[in-house]
């Protein structure tokens, strides 16, 4: 886990892809850049009122992709876990909050009830090389 989330913090963005509500066949990318892991689990942070927390909403399943000149790339997929919001830990809401608002999100405090956490469930990641190799890892058996 820690190695997923070391190299996603050394990436300034990475591209968490979803499913559009209105048109379930059209994938919708955007940038994305906090990732933390606490209680076994991975986290990520948004907003209630961006499409992205909508999509996942309506379908869970995403994937996301970064890459670091000069290392491999990842790419993860898996289930967004939504309803983890209710218990996400203070540290992971007050970092979420801190790494928002140094992006210019603009929220009141590590409590603003726009603020949104989601886990990740059944994740794989792969570490995937210009070779063609890759490096599977499983987030369940991490935690």
């Amino acid at each position: 886990m820690d190695e997923i989330v070391s190299y996603l913090r050394r990436v300034p963005a990475w591209y968490l892809a979803t499913i559009d509500v209105n048109d379930p066949t059209q994938p919708r990318v955007r940038p994305f850049s906090f990732a933390m892991a606490d209680a076994g689990k991975l986290w990520f942070c948004t907003s209630r009122d961006k499409d992205v927390w909508f999509e996942l909403e309506a379908h869970p399943k995403f994937e996301l992709s970064g890459w670091k000149p000069g290392e491999c790339w990842i790419v993860l997929s898996g289930t967004a876990n939504l309803a983890d919001d209710a218990q996400v830990s203070n540290a992971v809401r007050e970092a979420g909050f801190k790494h928002m608002v140094g992006i210019g999100e603009h929220h009141s405090s590590a409590n603003d009830g726009r603020l949104a956490f989601f886990s990740v469930e059944a994740g794989t990641a792969r570490f995937c090389d210009i070779d063609g190799s890759e490096r599977v890892v499983k987030l369940d058996d991490l935690a």
